[in-house]
Protein backbone atom coordinates (compact mmCIF):
# COMPACT_ATOMS: atom_id res chain seq x y z
CA UNK A 1 0.00 0.00 0.00
CA UNK A 2 1.32 3.39 -1.15
CA UNK A 3 1.71 6.20 1.49
CA UNK A 4 -0.79 8.84 1.26
CA UNK A 5 -0.45 12.35 2.91
CA UNK A 6 -4.36 12.58 2.87
CA UNK A 7 -6.28 12.54 5.93
CA UNK A 8 -9.78 12.66 7.15
CA UNK A 9 -10.21 17.02 8.18
CA UNK A 10 -13.63 17.13 9.34
CA UNK A 11 -17.09 14.72 9.04
CA UNK A 12 -19.93 17.29 7.72
CA UNK A 13 -23.53 16.63 8.76
CA UNK A 14 -26.00 17.89 6.46
CA UNK A 15 -28.91 19.69 8.28
CA UNK A 16 -32.47 21.79 7.91
CA UNK A 17 -31.57 23.25 11.71
CA UNK A 18 -27.47 23.35 12.07
CA UNK A 19 -27.32 25.17 15.21
CA UNK A 20 -30.61 22.71 16.68
CA UNK A 21 -28.27 19.39 15.89
CA UNK A 22 -25.12 21.24 16.51
CA UNK A 23 -26.67 21.76 19.93
CA UNK A 24 -27.79 18.16 20.63
CA UNK A 25 -24.15 16.84 19.36
CA UNK A 26 -22.17 19.25 21.62
CA UNK A 27 -24.58 18.40 24.42
CA UNK A 28 -23.65 14.62 23.66
CA UNK A 29 -20.19 14.67 22.84
CA UNK A 30 -19.21 17.59 25.13
CA UNK A 31 -17.79 19.38 22.16
CA UNK A 32 -19.16 22.96 22.87
CA UNK A 33 -20.02 24.95 19.22
CA UNK A 34 -17.55 27.04 18.26
CA UNK A 35 -17.95 29.05 14.99
CA UNK A 36 -20.02 29.50 12.45
CA UNK A 37 -19.59 30.17 9.11
CA UNK A 38 -21.98 30.81 6.71
CA UNK A 39 -24.52 27.96 6.52
CA UNK A 40 -22.01 25.76 8.39
CA UNK A 41 -21.80 25.32 12.78
CA UNK A 42 -18.77 23.78 14.03
CA UNK A 43 -18.03 21.80 17.21
CA UNK A 44 -14.63 21.97 19.31
CA UNK A 45 -11.88 19.97 17.15
CA UNK A 46 -10.61 17.37 18.52
CA UNK A 47 -7.79 14.68 17.88
CA UNK A 48 -7.22 16.45 14.90
CA UNK A 49 -11.10 15.66 13.65
CA UNK A 50 -13.56 18.57 13.23
CA UNK A 51 -17.36 17.88 13.15
CA UNK A 52 -19.96 20.58 11.44
CA UNK A 53 -23.45 20.90 10.44
CA UNK A 54 -24.27 22.50 7.23
CA UNK A 55 -27.76 23.92 6.33
CA UNK A 56 -29.23 22.00 3.50
CA UNK A 57 -32.89 22.66 1.74
CA UNK A 58 -33.43 18.98 1.46
CA UNK A 59 -34.70 16.89 4.05
CA UNK A 60 -32.67 13.19 5.24
CA UNK A 61 -35.52 10.78 3.19
CA UNK A 62 -33.45 7.37 3.54
CA UNK A 63 -30.99 5.07 5.87
CA UNK A 64 -27.58 7.16 6.25
CA UNK A 65 -24.43 5.58 4.37
CA UNK A 66 -22.51 6.52 6.74
CA UNK A 67 -23.28 7.00 10.67
CA UNK A 68 -21.06 7.45 14.28
CA UNK A 69 -20.31 4.72 16.39
CA UNK A 70 -20.11 6.52 19.61
CA UNK A 71 -18.95 4.38 22.89
CA UNK A 72 -19.81 4.26 26.43
CA UNK A 73 -18.34 2.63 29.08
CA UNK A 74 -22.59 1.59 30.03
CA UNK A 75 -24.97 2.00 26.54
CA UNK A 76 -27.78 0.90 28.05
CA UNK A 77 -27.81 3.69 30.10
CA UNK A 78 -26.97 6.60 27.77
CA UNK A 79 -29.94 5.98 25.87
CA UNK A 80 -32.18 7.83 28.50
CA UNK A 81 -30.01 11.02 28.11
CA UNK A 82 -29.93 10.88 24.45
CA UNK A 83 -33.88 10.87 24.20
CA UNK A 84 -33.57 13.69 26.73
CA UNK A 85 -31.76 15.17 24.56
CA UNK A 86 -34.25 14.92 21.36
CA UNK A 87 -32.57 11.17 20.25
CA UNK A 88 -34.38 8.21 19.72
CA UNK A 89 -33.96 4.54 19.88
CA UNK A 90 -34.43 2.61 16.28
CA UNK A 91 -36.55 -0.31 17.52
CA UNK A 92 -35.65 -1.81 13.90
CA UNK A 93 -32.64 -2.77 14.29
CA UNK A 94 -32.76 -4.26 17.47
CA UNK A 95 -32.00 -7.43 15.94
CA UNK A 96 -28.55 -6.89 15.38
CA UNK A 97 -27.65 -6.52 18.88
CA UNK A 98 -26.60 -2.70 18.59
CA UNK A 99 -27.99 -0.24 20.45
CA UNK A 100 -28.69 1.81 16.92
CA UNK A 101 -30.14 5.68 18.13
CA UNK A 102 -31.60 8.47 15.55
CA UNK A 103 -30.33 12.33 16.34
CA UNK A 104 -33.27 15.04 16.09
CA UNK A 105 -33.01 15.05 12.48
CA UNK A 106 -32.97 11.34 11.84
CA UNK A 107 -29.10 10.54 11.67
CA UNK A 108 -28.79 6.84 12.55
CA UNK A 109 -25.16 6.60 15.00
CA UNK A 110 -24.57 3.41 17.22
CA UNK A 111 -23.57 3.46 20.95
CA UNK A 112 -21.11 0.99 21.72
CA UNK A 113 -19.22 0.00 24.89
CA UNK A 114 -15.65 1.59 24.88
CA UNK A 115 -14.40 -2.25 25.48
CA UNK A 116 -14.61 -5.04 23.15
CA UNK A 117 -17.47 -6.81 22.21
CA UNK A 118 -17.83 -9.97 20.47
CA UNK A 119 -19.93 -10.16 17.30
CA UNK A 120 -21.12 -13.14 15.53
CA UNK A 121 -20.66 -14.65 11.96
CA UNK A 122 -23.87 -12.51 10.86
CA UNK A 123 -22.55 -9.45 12.43
CA UNK A 124 -25.06 -9.31 15.40
CA UNK A 125 -23.47 -8.00 18.59
CA UNK A 126 -24.50 -9.25 22.01
CA UNK A 127 -23.23 -6.20 24.43
CA UNK A 128 -27.00 -5.50 25.17
CA UNK A 129 -27.68 -8.67 26.80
Amino acid sequence: MADSSMQINALIVDAADPERLAAFWSELLGRPVMGRTGPYVWLRRENELGLGFQRTAEPKSVKNRMHFDVTSPDPAAEQQRIETLGGRRLEQYADGGFLVMADPEGNEFCIIPEGPFELDDEGRANYLG
